[in-house]
């Protein structure tokens, strides 16, 4: 009887230690998958700011050429004024 009890915890704990090492298991691997998806995270993350960047400067190229482009059209109006009013 003792003995029955004794082989019953016995398989019951080699069953538990199975179940430990496969949780064991899953936590690496799903570690593992996190360590990934960070790693992807991360990299996705500093292309997006290098690609912000990028645009930025863009921008403030255009920003400086359409300024640039109204001071000269600025420029020219006020030439075309002043010639009108002093015909040659």
């Amino acid at each position: 009887m003792i003995e029955d009890e004794l082989t019953r915890l016995k398989t019951k704990m080699k069953g538990m230690e199975e179940k430990i090492r496969s949780l064991r298991t899953s936590r690496q691997v799903l570690m593992n998958l996190l360590s990934i998806i960070e790693k992807d995270r991360r990299a996705k993350i500093n292309r997006l700011e290098r690609e912000n960047q990028k645009l930025k400067r863009s921008s403030s190229r255009f920003a400086k050429a359409v300024l640039e482009r109204n001071s000269k059209i600025s420029y020219l109006e006020k030439a075309l004024k002043t010639d009108q009013t002093f015909p040659s």
